[in-house]
This record gives C-alpha cells, sequence and structure tokens, in this order.
C-alpha cells in the first residue's frame, strides 16, 4: 500500500515537472526552432535564445554568419549554400537544424490592368446543336459520342487550329456521304470518334451540330515581370471556359494593355467586376504559353512599368510570409497602378505548389468605398508585405467581398520557370 503511494507521489512528481519544464521559456524557444531554415543571399533571421547554446556550423562556414548574444541567435547569409548549424549545450549537441541558402532573387510587381487573348488548341465544344433534319431534329455531334468540353484537335488526319478549318471537311463529307475521322481530347486523353454530318432541310447546308469555339479573351491583373528572363505571370489562377466551366487548353496567345472604364461594386452574393476594354492601340506585350492552376505565364515583348515599384524587390517564399498589414497593388481607374492597404488574416507554409495559401481581407477605407472590396478582374494584383512581393489575389468570398483568396508567389514563379533554388546554376556547377 504504501509502495503504490510512493509510485503515485513519484508519477505526479514527474508530470508536474515535465509540465513547468515544458512551458519554460528556454524550452519554447528550443521548440519553436525549425528544423529546416531556408534563407536568400544577404538576408538576416533571428531567433529569441535565452538558453545557453553554442552554434556551431557544419559546411557552411564561409557562406553564413552566425552571431550569438545573451538573448538571440542570428544568421546572415553570406552566398548560396547548404550545410547543417549545430546547437550544443555544455558541450553536448541537443539539435541540429538544416540550412539552405538561396540565389537573391528579385522580380518587379506589376497592378496593371492587361488583356487576354487565347487561343484554344484545336476548336472547343461548348455544346449542342440541333439540326432540323427531314427525319426530325438531331444532333450528328452528339450522335457521335462528343461531349462539352472535347476538343477537336484533328479531322481525317489534319490539325485543326481554329473554327474555319472545319469548313471544308464538313461540306466534302457531306457531298460523299463519308463520315469525318475525329480526334479528340478529353481530360488529357486522346480519343477517335466518326461524325457523319445531316443536311439542313431549311437551307440545305451540312451541319455537325456542335456549338464550338476557338479563343476566349478577357481582362485581369499583371502579377510579376523577370526583367532577366523576360518572364511574367498574371491571374494567379486557371482561365476556365464561361460555358464548359473546365480550364483552356492553350496553343498560344497574347497580352496587351487594358484600360478600366468603370467598377461594379460587390456586395454579399453578388461578386463585383471590373470593367475595361483594350488600349486604343492594342498592342501586343507578351505572348501566353501557359495557362495553369497558378495563372497565365509567358514572357514580354515589351517591359511595363506601375510608376510605384519599378525597381525589382526580393520575395518571400511561403514560410516566410506572416499573418498582418500588407499592400495590393491593382488598378481601378484608367490605367493608374495604385497601392491599397489589405490584412494577411491566415498564410499555410506551404510545401508543394498549391493554391488558396494565403486568405486576406481589404481594409483599404477608399477602396472598400469603391469596389466594395476584392472584384472580378483584380485577380492577379500582386500582394506586397515587408518590401517583398509575397503573393496575388486569387478569388473572392461569395459571401464576403472584403475578404477573399490569395495564391503564393513562390507557386507562381515555379510555375513560371523562373529558377528560385538555384537547381540550373548548380547543374551547371
Amino acid at each position: 500500500m504504501i509502495a503504490e503511494t510512493i509510485r503515485k507521489m513519484v508519477g505526479v512528481f514527474l508530470l508536474v515537472s515535465f509540465v513547468v519544464i515544458s512551458m519554460s521559456k528556454p524550452v519554447k524557444e528550443y521548440l519553436r526552432l525549425p528544423k529546416e531554415i531556408v534563407m536568400f543571399e544577404g538576408e538576416k533571421v533571428s531567433f529569441a535564445s535565452a538558453f545557453p547554446v553554442h552554434a556551431e556550423m557544419k559546411d557552411t562556414s564561409r557562406s553564413i554568419d552566425v552571431t550569438k548574444t545573451e538573448d538571440s541567435l542570428s544568421l546572415e547569409a553570406k552566398q548560396r549554400d547548404e550545410g547543417q548549424m549545430i546547437l550544443n549545450m555544455g558541450g553536448v549537441p541537443i539539435k541540429q537544424v538544416d540550412i539552405k541558402v538561396l540565389p537573391n532573387l528579385k522580380v518587379i510587381p506589376g497592378g496593371q490592368s492587361i488583356g487576354v487573348k487565347l487561343n484554344t488548341l484545336g476548336v472547343l465544344v461548348v455544346g449542342y446543336h440541333l439540326v432540323e433534319t427531314e427525319d426530325g431534329k438531331k444532333s450528328p455531334g452528339e450522335l457521335a459520342g462528343i461531349r462539352v468540353g472535347d476538343i477537336i484537335t484533328n479531322v481525317n488526319g489534319k490539325e485543326i487550329e481554329k473554327m474555319s478549318d472545319l469548313s471544308p471537311f464538313i461540306e466534302e463529307a457531306g457531298k460523299t456521304g463519308q463520315p469525318l475521322q475525329l480526334q479528340l481530347l478529353r481530360d488529357q486523353r486522346s480519343i477517335a470518334t466518326k461524325l457523319t454530318p445531316l443536311k439542313d432541310k431549311q437551307d440545305h447546308a451540312y451541319r455537325i451540330g456542335l456549338y464550338i469555339r476557338d479563343s476566349a479573351a478577357g481582362i485581369g491583373t499583371m502579377t510579376f515581370y523577370d526583367p532577366a528572363s523576360k518572364k511574367y505571370g498574371a491571374l494567379g489562377h486557371v482561365i476556365s471556359d464561361m460555358d464548359t466551366r473546365k480550364p483552356i487548353v492553350v496553343q498560344d496567345g497574347q497580352i496587351m494593355k487594358s484600360t478600366v472604364t468603370s467598377i461594379e461594386k460587390g456586395s454579399s452574393g453578388n461578386p463585383g467586376e471590373k470593367l475595361a476594354r483594350f488600349s486604343a492601340d492594342k498592342e501586343v506585350i507578351g505572348n501566353i504559353t501557359n495557362n495553369s492552376p497558378f495563372g497565365i505565364f509567358g514572357t514580354l515583348s515589351k517591359p511595363i512599368q506601375n510608376g510605384l515599384f519599378d525597381e525589382p524587390m526580393p520575395i518571400a517564399l511561403s514560410h516566410q510570409v506572416k499573418e498582418g498589414p500588407a499592400k495590393m497593388l491593382t488598378v481601378i481607374e484608367n490605367d493608374k497602378v495604385e497601392a491599397f492597404d489589405i490584412e494577411i488574416v491566415s498564410s499555410i507554409p506551404q510545401k508543394f505548389p498549391a493554391t488558396k495559401g494565403l486568405v486576406i481581407r481589404v481594409t483599404d477605407p477608399r477602396l472598400l468605398k469603391k469596389t466594395g472590396g476584392i472584384v472580378q478582374g483584380m485577380s492577379g494584383s500582386p500582394i506586397i508585405q515587408d518590401g517583398k512581393l509575397v503573393g496575388a489575389v486569387t478569388h473572392v468570398f461569395v459571401n464576403d467581398p472584403t475578404s477573399g483568396y490569395g495564391v503564393h508567389i513562390e507557386w507562381m514563379l515555379n510555375e513560371a520557370g523562373i529558377d528560385i533554388y538555384g537547381k540550373q546554376n548548380r547543374k551547371a556547377s
């Protein structure tokens, strides 16, 4: 009985001791110290450090300076490198921290309103059309098993690039009675089918019974421009077809300057919109090579300026973005880029490319009065925090136009093919 009581008392004592120790400042600081630290060349990182530790750099002594004071531990990255920092207490190793120093990458933030013109790969099927024949109304396309969202890429062994390319084949098939041999792209799979055009009894023309489209146009916002490679990123989300709601598979496209003519103010349940037109000269300023979940990407043929931040600025990786005040660059009148106050409500330190890593809220009184918050056309508006480009606006909350999602700039740069992590230099060396 006495032994059982002693065991219980010892157990309680150990539990209380563990709780007290775990709540102590040094232990909390130790637990907060990450297992991996990623920095850029020239960057400084500091951590609170109340307990007496000695930091020893392994393999990186020339590229990283370590400074230990009574209450902090500071690291300064001098050049690109990888290695470990060993923390010792009383000569005993207590923790290893992997350190990676990345090249000092800087890009120019955007904010400009841009016009977007996309040309699809092949022609996109957006609906069925019933042909009035002698035997009733039928859709040859639907009878052939073609679905809305399919892309017709090839007819009778010939590539199809635009809608007008189909007309000669339809006419020829109608005259000969031979079905069209179609190659379709469906959910990234190639499918073959046959389609027999039917004659419309009204005008005696042969038709395939499909509504098709070969291009799309709209407006958005430029996010960044890399002066070294001339690559850019915009929008921050994929462009989908307005009818099929599926991402547009791009063959090519162009971007040009656009001018905001008016704003439809957003409200709960009713997202607002920027109304804009392509600039009068319709001068193409860049191409579009990729339409992805992270935006549209390509290269600029002409440099652009926003008038606020026309010099390259550093970027922040996803784990470096903090909750708190930030700025959003966008246009609400004509072609003038302005900076508006926002708050980063939450930021997920993503380890792999993913969308919707940020939640933001507009706090700027003037922007709230003018637009109600985030409106369509603001997608791609760059987000700046502490002098760094951290992300871009992507979506508005339908029931709360003052708030919305953003994407981390790290993933947009990665999607643009810009070497953030120094892999190309490492391979070359």
